[in-house]
């Protein structure tokens, strides 16, 4: 049971980090924070498609990491 926990928050870990890696920037630099005053004026439109597919996806495996984590420390 503790070593099939361990490989789910292994998988779950890389899943987490390359989701967050493959997440578009809120702002590019100097260039967004000039630019993104406009945006906080006019709104933004929330992300569709795969940047929401990749915030789902980094929910999910966060909490499942937390969880897990949780789980692990209390079998011990």
């Amino acid at each position: 049971m503790k070593i099939f926990l361990m490989v789910i928050l292994a998988i779950a870990s890389i899943v987490l980090i390359g989701s967050i890696l493959l997440q578009s920037g809120n702002s590019a630099g100097l260039s967004g924070s000039i630019g993104g005053g406009a945006e906080q004026i006019f709104g933004k439109r929330k992300a569709r498609g795969y940047d929401a597919l990749l915030g789902k996806i980094t929910t999910i495996c966060a909490v499942l990491f937390i969880l897990i984590s949780i789980v692990l420390v209390i079998l011990e």
